[in-house]
């Protein structure tokens, strides 16, 4: 890959997801997506870290997963529905709130995977990292947040385009493409895509094989798989050719595949 999220990071590439680290993240009350998260991860050496965005009540984009602050917090409102003071208020004890432009300030290393969890937030996250696209690359499951991101960006005209991979609409366009064998069609469904990042299974459907890898290689597209913890899992996927593992557990990839 050429983009300068790929480059000078050998693969596999290791991504904490959601920044968290081992099983003991809960340990003193630090939670996912959470400023010690985030910080744990990059202590620990993964130059990559995986993570949500959602916007605030006051137009503030935060690094938290769920679009309710109930299984984090206890609290049932909407993320959309606070305000960033509460928040910080909320998270304190939990191992801080982390903004996006906290993140991307405060960790420069760190190489952010950032899905837009929410469309009201897509504009505000491509303009917040549009200084730092040589670091970022920007997904979410509907390539329109995707898109909408990418284009708030290139708005900014700063730097490097955000890398990016594929939502599931393009997702589905590229496993029709492998199975029909067609390199046209294959041609179309990845045009502006650097990575493609899915989970090896989707129920019945087994979505990471030796031909998709080798198709998406073809022409020069990453493959990262999700949600991986168990080490003989991590190392089966690397030998299929898999560029990049997401992890809860980025101290066991660490160790097993470095």
């Amino acid at each position: 890959m050429t983009h300068p999220w790929f480059s000078g990071v050998a693969t596999p590439r290791i991504l904490a997801h959601r920044g968290l680290v081992t099983s003991d993240a809960a340990r003193g009350g630090m939670v996912e997506n959470s400023f010690a998260a985030v910080a744990a991860a990059h202590s620990a050496g993964a130059h990559y870290v995986e993570s949500d965005c959602h916007l605030t009540a006051d137009g503030v984009v935060v690094l938290f997963h769920d679009d309710d602050l109930s299984r984090v917090t206890g609290d049932p409102r909407k993320v959309a529905d606070v305000p960033v003071r509460e928040l910080e208020d909320l998270m304190k004890g939990r191992g801080g709130l982390i903004t996006l432009a906290q993140a991307l300030d405060a960790f420069p290393a760190t190489r952010f995977n950032l899905d837009v969890k929410a469309t009201a937030a897509a504009s505000a996250v491509g303009r917040t990292v549009a200084s730092f696209g040589d670091r970022v690359l920007l997904t979410s499951f509907s390539d329109a947040r995707r898109r909408a991101a990418l284009d708030a960006a290139a708005a900014m005209g700063r730097g490097v385009r955000p890398a990016t991979s594929a939502g599931r609409s393009t997702i589905g366009r590229v496993l029709t493409a492998v199975a029909s064998r067609s390199d046209r069609l294959l041609v179309r469904a990845l045009a502006g895509i650097d990575a493609l990042q899915v989970p090896e299974r989707q129920g019945r459907l087994r979505i990471v094989t030796p031909r998709l890898v080798a198709a998406a290689h073809r022409h020069d597209v990453e493959v990262h798989v999700w949600t991986v913890n168990e080490p003989d899992d991590m190392r089966r996927l690397v030998s299929m050719g898999v560029d990049g593992i997401v992890t809860d557990r980025a101290d066991v990839a660490l160790s097993a595949l470095t």
